[in-house]
């Protein structure tokens, strides 16, 4: 494999497995295409497992890799301080200042709504789009560590960068789609707004790529900024949100422990 692709420009080869990586998040949500009738408990425990996931990938893939990154010690510790804060800024932010009803009517499918149920679906809708936006944020220094692997000139580090993210980003693509899916969103709409998320990461990744000595020094900043906004996200308005139903709020706790294990052994044995 590496031998074949040393015939092409690094560049080039960096570029179509940034894409690729990116792609990955379009794929784990296809599940959503074969799935019907699905309950209210059984999406709720999707968004549990969505919130674990993330929790993991917080951890593993974005703070230890920004302190590690960072040079390890008080100076890594510190960077990845400063970014976890403002990527929580950041979102807290982007929630005050988050457009209303006119980016999100698409999704009530022509119902109508008491004044009440607008607002409560408006809410629902703000957290949903807070998460996606926040995921997005996740993907873009996931592209630029991808990108300055290739970057560096070394393939093998580069492809094992690039495949151990895009399988990482499997089931990210199903924490995007579930929760769109959960309020009515058309399927093809809930696909599509996975893979835009994931698109974001080739645009990390050429970045990195072009930008290899820049972008190295960025890249602890960026991975911790992306953690910030991910805790915060996850914190504030995805776990509450699993809680919300008495009757729900065990299996759905118990579906955050199952994300968990699953995004952390997958960062431990694709890292």
């Amino acid at each position: 494999m590496v031998e074949f692709l040393s015939q092409f420009n690094i560049l080039t080869v960096g570029i179509v497995a940034s894409l690729l990586t990116g792609l990955a998040t379009s794929a784990g949500a296809l599940p959503i295409f074969f799935t019907t009738n699905i309950s209210r408990k059984f999406l709720d425990m999707a968004l549990g497992i969505a919130a674990g996931v993330m929790l993991a990938a917080t951890s593993f893939s974005l703070i230890i890799p920004a302190i590690e990154k960072g040079g390890g010690g008080i100076k890594g510790a510190s960077i990845a301080v400063v970014g976890i804060l403002l990527g929580g800024i950041f979102l807290d932010v982007v929630d005050k200042f988050f457009p209303n009803t006119n980016l999100l009517s698409n999704a009530m499918n022509g119902k109508e709504l008491s004044n009440e149920e607008t607002l409560r679906f408006h809410n629902r809708m703000r957290k949903v789009w807070l998460f996606v936006i926040a995921i997005t944020v996740h993907n873009f220094p996931e592209g630029l560590a991808v990108g300055v692997g290739f970057g560096d000139g070394d393939i093998i580090n580069g492809l094992s960068i690039a495949i151990g993210i895009g399988l990482q980003n499997l089931p990210e693509g199903l924490a995007v789609a579930l929760p769109l899916i959960r309020e009515n969103f058309g399927k093809g709409k809930a696909f599509l707004v996975a893979l835009g998320t994931g698109l974001v990461e080739p645009i990390g990744g050429i970045l990195g790529i072009l930008l290899v000595q820049i972008a190295k020094p960025l890249l602890p900043l960026a991975l911790a900024f992306a953690a910030g906004a991910m805790l915060f996200v996850i914190s504030h308005e995805i776990i509450p949100e699993t809680q919300t139903h008495d009757a729900h709020s065990k299996p759905a706790t118990y579906a955050l422990l199952v994300g968990f294990v699953i995004m952390m052994f997958l960062d431990s044995t694709l890292g």
